[in-house]
């Protein structure tokens, strides 16, 4: 019996099916884990691994310990129960934002990242590229370096790096192409996390993305890397990371006129004439950073070990975030013309042609451009998080934090010439936040923010908010109501006021601009179902005119936006809707579209049960009529033109998707609808045509072992 037992400890396991009391006796008094709930993958017996001492003896009175698998106050049981979950860091309120990990066939197929929220961008046209969004709303103004600002989409920062715990190490394999060789577009990244312990982890993550170019002069590459290590103890958290953004991009200036696109005879579309292909014109970004955000705990009532996580005990929690950043631009070019074969009809009606420069001004070099910018900010923040009573308590955490931001600024100028080296100044900017939030059950949600900026580079900047979440419940389903209030006064950009270069040169100060911004929505999440509104007034907007230098409107702007998502279902079929609606009452100054939508029209099946899903369909993008911005390389910004209207022309897909146990599979036809109806004015930002009709195939394989 006794040579039984041991061989039971040797094994480890116990079946926990048909367990009777006598079998738990027998179980426990071999030293068995008798956990019924499973156990901890990361978790070994008490004297494993110790030899011989371990096989030889056994203290049965010794009662054993449970070890608990995540005692983070970051996160609540329903994370917890999941196998696998992502977050991103929000490092000044010492809290995590969750994030869905991306193994569904739900969007798979939208290679192009800045497609995938509400109704999509603007954009330049092709893979790894610029964009904006066209929800006004939706606009960040959080980049101080703002010439990289346009690729949002496509960088890694500190608040969107991630982050993860995973049961068993996991890596992805993503890869997508189109296109012939010579023009193709790819997309690839490869993902892997592993957990170190329940409570640490790390992940690597490495994204490349691009094109080879269909139109003239329109090579592009995009190349990011995240390297991320975190530890989320029930005491003391750290986040800690570096990421790297590298974009190299051959810019063409957009087509020599509309003509070359809506009515061309150009057969492929390498031919059709570009503004700066001659030109050589040529963008680089290079950006490094590295960040530790950290806190401990310190709880004001003794712990013990029915505690599973501080988040119900009143608690203080000190902590201190670092982060490094540095971002430069560098911009070349050689003076060429290009010819308008079409720029207007004669008195006959016949065409004439016209040749032009892309820029007017070249005030260093008259022949060619090689401009370099360059900007370094090194952030320091202490802050403390008061708990009075627990972390979901109707005062849940009360924050505060100081931080101070110590910036680099460099570029070229004339006194150069003599010094043999750039100029650069630096400024220092202090600031101190502060916020409350709590709960009351699964109701309300509430908090109450304010940063103010009493001294040094952005004295006087001032940031107050509010939010408020009402759940109610019918038939067990949520309804939330949310409501929103923003009022932020912020200072230019310092490239927004200083700027010299070959083709623009301004050194202007700027008054600050002060949006005061309310916003409500309504959801029914298991209807598929979300109405938002917002309304801002934005007084003394800065934005770049139509002669893409930069300007300041001396007067409010006011912005509504109106937002309405539901998704359709008859059987396997889907009909997923988003519509945005909205109005500026300055269009020259802040330009919108009266109406954009993007539909997705599928059928969804089981064609092995359990083993392969199939979706077929088409997705449809559309925006009215409007002045939409075109992009300027050199500034690397959109500006508001007022040349060219842009819009009622429908973008269609179609593809064919599939999911297969850890693969998925997608087959597209971008561009539909290429040559068939809408004019061929398929322009989504002006001067800029989005692709035609191409092919497409990817895949992406997830490992969990």
């Amino acid at each position: 019996m006794l040579t039984a037992c041991l061989l039971m400890v040797g094994c480890g396991s116990v079946l926990a099916q048909g367990f009777n009391a006598r079998d738990l006796q027998r179980a426990q008094q071999a030293g068995q884990n008798t956990n019924l709930y499973g156990s901890n993958p990361y978790e070994q017996l008490d004297g494993e691994g110790d030899g011989e001492t371990s096989a030889n003896q056994q203290d049965t009175t010794k009662k054993e310990r449970i070890k608990k698998p995540l005692e983070s106050y970051f996160f609540d049981d329903s994370i917890r129960a999941l196998p696998n979950f992502r977050w991103n860091l929000d490092g000044r309120y010492n809290r995590v934002r969750m994030v869905e990990i991306d193994t569904m066939l739900t969007d798979f197929r939208i290679d192009y990242p800045f497609y995938r929220e509400d109704v999509g961008d603007i954009a330049q046209g092709a893979l790894g590229q610029t964009s904006l969004p066209i929800n006004y709303f939706r606009r960040s103004q959080d980049l101080d370096f703002t010439f990289a600002q346009p690729y949002y989409a496509y960088t890694y920062t500190l608040e969107n790096v991630p982050f993860y715990s995973v049961k068993n190490p996991m890596t992805r394999l993503d890869y997508a192409e189109s296109g012939q060789k010579r023009y193709r577009e790819e997309n690839f990244g490869i993902m892997h996390a592993q957990n170190i312990s329940p409570s640490t982890g790390f992940n690597v993550e490495y994204k490349s993305r691009g094109t080879r170019g269909l139109y003239e002069w329109q090579r592009t590459k995009n190349h990011t890397l995240s390297v991320a290590v975190n530890h989320t103890g029930r005491r003391y958290s750290v986040h800690a990371g570096y990421y790297n953004n590298h974009i190299e991009q051959q810019e063409n200036g957009g087509v020599v006129g509309e003509w070359a696109i809506a009515d061309t005879v150009f057969q492929m579309p390498s031919g059709v004439p570009t503004k700066l292909a001659k030109a050589k014109a040529e963008n680089t970004y290079r950006n490094n950073g590295f960040y530790v955000v950290q806190s401990i705990g310190i709880p004001l009532q003794r712990m013990t070990d029915s505690d599973f996580s501080m988040a119900n005990l009143s608690a203080v929690y000190l902590g201190h975030a670092f982060e490094y950043t540095a971002w430069s631009k560098t911009y070349e070019d050689i003076r060429a013309e290009y010819t308008n074969e079409r720029d207007h009809r004669d008195e006959n009606g016949e065409f004439v042609s016209s040749k032009g420069e892309y820029y007017k001004n070249w005030y260093i070099n008259p022949l060619q451009t090689r401009d370099s910018l360059y900007e370094r900010r090194v952030s320091n923040r202490l802050f403390v998080q008061a708990q009075p009573w627990d972390r979901n308590g109707v005062v849940g955490t009360i924050d505060a934090g100081v931080g101070v931001d110590m910036h680099t600024y460099s570029q070229f100028a004339m006194t150069d010439y003599l010094t043999g080296s750039y100029q650069r100044v630096k400024q220092t900017d202090y600031y101190l936040y502060g916020k409350v939030s709590g709960k009351i059950k699964k109701y309300v949600n509430w908090d109450g923010n304010v940063e103010f900026h009493p001294s040094g580079y952005r004295g006087g900047d001032l940031s107050v908010g509010a939010n408020l979440a009402l759940t109610g419940y019918l038939g067990g389903r949520p309804l939330i109501l949310e409501g929103g209030f923003t009022m932020e006064r912020r200072s230019p950009a310092y490239w927004q006021e200083n700027l010299f270069s070959n083709h623009y040169m301004w050194s202007t100060p700027l008054s600050k601009e002060t949006e005061t911004r309310l916003e409500a929505k309504f959801s029914i999440p298991s209807r598929a179902f979300e109405a938002g509104v917002w309304q801002s007034v934005v007084l003394d907007p800065i934005y770049y005119g139509a002669d893409a230098h930069v300007a300041q409107f001396d007067g409010e702007v006011s912005l509504t936006g109106v937002y309405l998502r539901k998704d359709f279902r008859v059987g396997g079929f889907h009909f997923d809707n988003r519509v945005l609606l909205q109005w500026s009452t300055e269009e020259e100054i802040v330009p919108v579209p009266l109406a954009a939508a993007y539909l997705s029209w599928y059928y969804e099946f089981w064609v092995v049960k359990n083993v392969l899903r199939l979706q077929l369909g088409v997705d449809g993008r559309y925006n009215t009529k409007y002045y939409a911005p075109s992009y300027d390389p050199a500034l690397s910004v959109y500006y508001n033109q007022r040349e060219i209207e842009v819009g009622e022309y429908p973008y269609l897909d179609a593809f064919a998707m599939a999911k297969w146990k850890r693969m998925r599979i997608f087959l597209k036809y971008q561009h539909l609808n290429n040559g068939l109806f809408g004019e061929g004015a398929y322009f989504s930002a002006a001067n800029y045509p989005l692709n035609p009709g191409m092919f497409k195939i990817g895949i992406s394989w997830g490992f969990y072992d």
